[in-house]
């Protein structure tokens, strides 16, 4: 239980690295605007900022480093052949099907572990229930407490009552 509790907790920590992906860009009014999404069509490149996986920039001479090195990298990127697919891309493919696998393997352990759970304490209520229907029907005086915390005897209209009460539990838990 607790082996699968940690790697709950290990994967939930992991899937969360991608929350840290932030756009930040200047606007046309000359504001900044920080996002998780990537800014309009409309923004130009230069304008942009910061991107998801980029270090923040300590001033604003950075800040046109960078405009200008991704400027630089979208010309030399540019003639990419269409068919041909990146190797690094392939590997962001395979490394999220793997998480995904992770992730449903995960949910699996945890949803067994809660059924297990039900189950253990269906098993419990079960034998209560069978214990107090035996008490029931042995015959002897049984009491119970009232709303002042008096003991009374059950009588024969009470006793009926706890006894179909009881019985509908052992027939839903005892399966």
């Amino acid at each position: 239980m607790t082996q699968t509790l940690h790697l709950f907790l290990i994967l939930a920590s992991l899937l969360s690295f991608d929350a840290t992906a932030q756009w930040a860009w200047t606007d046309k009014e000359g504001r900044k605007v920080f996002s998780d999404r990537a800014p309009s069509v409309s923004v130009p490149d230069k304008s942009i900022f910061r991107r998801p996986g980029q270090t923040v920039p300590a001033n604003s001479q950075d800040v046109t480093a960078i405009a200008d090195a991704s400027e630089a990298a979208a010309k030399i990127s540019a003639p990419v052949q269409p068919g041909a697919s990146s190797p690094k891309a392939a590997g962001i493919d395979k490394d999220l099907a793997e998480r995904m696998n992770k992730a449903v393997q995960a949910q699996a352990m945890q949803r067994k572990a809660e059924e297990d759970r039900i189950s253990k304490l269906k098993a419990d209520n079960c034998e209560r229930a069978k214990l107090a229907l035996k008490s029931l029907d042995s015959g002897v005086r049984l009491t119970q407490m009232n709303n002042k915390g008096e003991r009374e005897v059950m009588d024969d209209a009470a006793r009926a009552a706890e006894v179909k009460r009881i019985q509908s539990i052992v027939d839903s838990d005892c399966n």
